[in-house]
């Protein structure tokens, strides 16, 4: 996982329901997602004790990087039609 960035736009948009997503997740997804993304959260962020915390680190990381991916596929398809449509898109931050 890369460290946050400032500069980097977070891709919501408003799913049929009317909540905050990230494009190509669902809410629940989405959730995990942010939570999952605190540094707190991250592989090696705190001292760890024991390899029971250790697998359960490494699983955090490793559901990160899934949900990242289908975001990131999801965004590239969703970018790639929008530009195809010349209206604006309905991009959240």
């Amino acid at each position: 996982m890369n460290e946050p960035k400032n500069d980097a736009p977070r891709r919501y948009i408003v799913d049929g329901a009317g909540q905050r997503v990230l494009v190509g997740l669902t809410i629940s997804e989405t959730i995990e997602f942010e939570a999952l993304d605190k540094p707190d959260a991250r592989p090696g962020a705190a001292d760890l004790l024991g390899e029971a915390a250790r697998v359960r680190q490494a699983r955090h990381g490793e559901r990160w990087v899934e949900l990242y991916v289908k975001h990131e596929r999801a965004w590239s398809d969703w970018m790639a039609q929008t530009r195809a449509k010349p209206e604006k898109a309905p991009l959240l931050n």
